[in-house]
């Protein structure tokens, strides 16, 4: 999955991670468990994982997570991600689905 993501869209990928994370007000712990793994299989820069980490202290703003500006060779690739993230805890919230339906209709 994150062979396809160039360094130049890992951070992009990163910011949706975390805002999806977030999108029902809680980072959980295996939210967190994921963005690391993400993190070391996307070989990031300490300055790019201070910035996840950042994220996920403090969401990104929405105006920051603009699904349409996911190059479209891409955007596969993030929407698997991202459906990894929200059936982490076996528990879909009514928020982190509907990001997850408005993001895929979005981009695809």
């Amino acid at each position: 999955m994150f062979e396809t993501i160039p360094p130049t869209e890992r951070l992009r990928l990163m910011k949706f991670i975390c805002a999806v994370a977030w999108s029902d007000l809680r980072v959980s712990g295996e939210e967190r468990l994921f963005v690391a793994d993400c993190i070391r299989k996307l070989e990031m820069s300490e300055e790019e994982r201070a910035q996840v980490w950042r994220w996920l202290e403090v969401p990104p703003a929405p105006e920051e997570v603009d699904p349409t500006e996911i190059p479209a060779e891409h955007r596969e690739a993030f929407i698997k991600a991202l459906g990894k993230l929200v059936a982490l805890d076996q528990e879909i919230s009514p928020e982190e689905r509907e990001s997850l339906i408005l993001l895929s209709q979005l981009v695809m």
